[in-house]
């Protein structure tokens, strides 16, 4: 077998499990292109799919841990980063806000949709980092919305992946329907926020 035949699709795998891991800290890293890239290389293999969800779920969840550990001890980057970005300090509070007033059910339904929208899990992370409350019934949730968002972004890849002949054009069509799902939701978000302030 030609080596780079193995080393190719190894390396961009390997590539994107980074890019999941670290789009918890730094949320603009294409992580979703890039898993979507690595499912579209390796979707010949028999169960590589599979393999590649399981890392993608194991790789989200670690990242949320490291951040939330991280924001817990609190970490002079961590700090500093709020410091400079009053946007973000506030988008930390207001999550803070909204986990303390929902139900367990509700927090996770949060929990699983801020992997949705860009820069949600980095919030919500330092959130409940910066909360006295335990963190215990968070890592639950945050684990739940890893498989979740696993599951459906190395799906979308794979679906289309079958759907075309070409891998540009499955690449192409995965990431546009990523961005269009992403931006429903963070457009919804949004909409029920100001709903909320204005009642």
């Amino acid at each position: 077998m030609d080596a780079a035949a193995v080393l190719g699709p190894s390396w961009i795998c390997a590539l994107a499990l980074c890019a999941v891991l670290g789009d918890a800290f730094l949320p603009f890293l294409p992580s979703g292109t890039l898993v979507i890239l690595a499912v579209l290389r390796t979707s010949e293999v028999d169960g590589a799919p599979l393999l590649l969800g399981l890392g993608v779920a194991v790789a989200s969840f670690l990242g949320d841990l490291l951040l939330l550990n991280l924001a817990r001890r609190g970490a002079p980057a961590v700090r500093r980063r709020l410091a400079r970005r009053p946007e973000l300090a506030t988008s930390v509070e207001r999550m803070q806000a909204s986990l303390a007033q929902r139900t367990s059910r509700a927090a996770a339904v949060i929990v699983i949709i801020a992997r949705f929208v860009p820069a949600g899990r980095t919030v919500l992370d330092l959130a409940v980092g910066h909360s006295p409350a335990s963190s215990r019934v968070f890592l639950r949730w945050s684990a739940l919305a890893a498989v979740v968002w696993a599951a459906y972004i190395v799906s979308l890849g794979w679906l289309n992946s079958h759907w075309f002949d070409t891998a540009w054009l499955s690449l192409a069509v995965s990431c546009a329907a990523a961005t269009l799902i992403s931006g429903s939701i963070a457009r919804v978000v949004r909409r029920r926020r100001r709903a909320a302030a204005a009642c």
